[in-house]
């Protein structure tokens, strides 16, 4: 047994004790700042969260992730090496943020329909921000500019997708799943598509009302575990803050900022950052330095995620093989190139955006409408798309049995 690993058993009681020791010192502090945690974690993740969640735990039971596996199979496995139905997960992950494409992508490992190295791949590139948040939180909320929201959208979904041609180089496959097997069928793709929702749908054999409950228990209990971990960090940076356990950190970047020539003010955000993604993007959005070393901070930050969101993640990984060091380093490569990405679109995208910003709203009313407008038509724009493969499926259903009957 190595020293660290036999040492680690009295570490984590000992720091625990401190920690337990240092919010009964501040009881004010703690309080208030699990306070902000549960208020982040009801207004904000909640409702942006929840139903995503609900919705891709449905959709797994009905079978339409095998649809979309079958369908997308000739685009994912050339280009990411993952099965087609990485392609669900890669939405939903974008669409809805962390941690939802590790959630997923735990669901497909335990249906065997992905391996640990396609696992570990998905995850790393689909764990990513929801459109909300880099818009109506950082760029609207935070920088008080929306003419930053594409230079962030561009730059944090481009690099996140860069992650995933990366990461296709990482491990081997060794196992075949289902998914790889019956992409060796042969016949019309389309068709072979509804076969395979067909007999996902006979074998998981639950009644819709089944899984609707199922997928709702299934959802409360993964979003009260999101929100335990925010109000957990939350506590633990303002106790970090108030003893100023972090200025020597403050004073380390500092010096390596100056080192390698970037503004000394962003070591608060990073180091916020570091913790937490919205404690971090807020720092950068307040920080005293030119907008694009601010915006390309902010970047870094947001595409990090965070400590909060990696316990998050390391939650889910927990039950599955897959392992979390992968997803670490993903993580810091998809950091650095979003912020190198907005330092290359920066100044193009954004004079443009600020010429044409007469033709926009104000951002008063951005602020108030553009978080319910992204959240109801991210949504509903998924759930239209799933009802027409839905009533695609039932034809086939029932072209099938007429065919059937008739022989």
């Amino acid at each position: 047994m190595l020293p660290i690993k036999k040492y680690i058993v009295y570490i984590i009681p000992f720091i625990s004790l401190i920690f337990i020791s240092l919010i009964l010192v501040y009881p004010t502090i703690s309080f208030n700042a699990a306070v902000r945690g549960i208020s982040i974690w009801w207004d904000v993740l909640f409702p942006a969260l929840f139903p995503f969640l609900v919705v891709s735990e449905i959709l797994l039971g009905i079978g339409i992730v095998h649809f979309f596996g079958t369908l997308l199979d000739p685009i994912m496995r050339p280009l990411f090496r993952v099965p087609g139905i990485g392609g669900f997960v890669m939405t939903m992950g974008f669409a809805s943020g962390y941690p939802v494409g590790a959630r997923l992508t735990s669901k497909l490992w335990e249906q065997k329909l992905v391996n640990q190295v396609e696992g570990e791949r998905l995850v790393a590139f689909t764990s990513t921000s929801d459109p909300i948040f880099l818009i109506g939180a950082v760029s609207v909320g935070f920088f008080h500019d929306v003419n930053l929201a594409l230079v962030l959208a561009i730059s944090h979904y481009g690099a996140g997708i860069i992650v995933g041609l990366l990461m296709r180089f990482h491990g081997k496959n060794n196992a075949k799943t289902i998914s790889q097997i019956e992409t060796k069928q042969k016949g019309f793709i389309l068709f072979r598509a509804f076969q395979s929702m067909h007999k996902a749908r006979l074998e998981d054999g639950r009644t819709l009302a089944i899984i609707i409950s199922d997928a709702v228990e299934a959802s409360i209990k993964l979003i009260f575990v999101i929100g335990g971990l925010v109000v957990f960090f939350s506590v633990l940076l303002e106790i970090l803050t108030t003893i100023h356990f972090l200025d020597l950190f403050y004073l380390l970047f500092q010096s390596l900022m100056q080192l390698f020539g970037f503004p000394v003010e962003l070591s608060q955000v990073i180091i916020n950052g570091t913790f937490e993604v919205t404690l971090g993007a807020k720092s950068a959005g307040d920080a005293n330095t030119s907008l694009i070393a601010k915006t390309a901070a902010a970047a870094f930050v947001v595409s990090w995620s965070g400590l909060s969101v990696h316990a998050q993640i390391a939650s889910i990984l927990h039950f599955t093989n897959l392992r979390y060091t992968p997803f670490f380093i993903a993580r810091l490569l998809h950091g650095f190139i979003t912020a190198g990405i907005v330092y290359l679109i920066f100044d193009p995208i954004y004079s443009y955006k600020v010429a044409s910003s007469l033709f926009l709203p104000t951002i008063s009313e951005l602020t108030t409408k553009t978080q319910f407008i992204f959240l109801y038509f991210s949504l509903w724009s998924i759930v239209f798309l799933f009802v027409c493969v839905l009533s695609l499926y039932f034809i086939y259903v029932i072209l099938r049995s007429f065919f059937y009957l008739k022989k």
